[in-house]
């Protein structure tokens, strides 16, 4: 359980400063995090980090695969841990 606790955390942080990345890239017209990997972060865990960047660097708000995205992504890994948590 504590190494579960720690992925999310290690990647929640990961996908924040990757946002951050992307987002100070974007205002500099430099290479781009691709959206698929954006989106691939949150899926795997970074998915709280990804929407507390969205509203921290305002980035991605205006996307609905992001501010529709992110949101039922994080309703599913909930809907996932509770189910799981019942059936234990």
């Amino acid at each position: 359980m504590k190494e579960i606790f720690i992925y999310i955390l290690c990647m929640n942080f990961i996908t924040f400063i990757i946002y951050g990345i992307d987002k100070y890239k974007a205002k500099k017209n430099l290479w781009r995090v691709p959206e698929k990997t954006l989106v691939l972060l949150a899926i795997f865990g970074g998915s709280i980090g990804a929407l507390a960047a969205m509203g921290v660097f305002h980035h991605k708000t205006r996307k609905p695969k992001f501010y529709i995205g992110v949101p039922f992504i994080i309703f599913a890994q909930i809907s996932i841990v509770c189910i799981i948590w019942n059936m234990s």
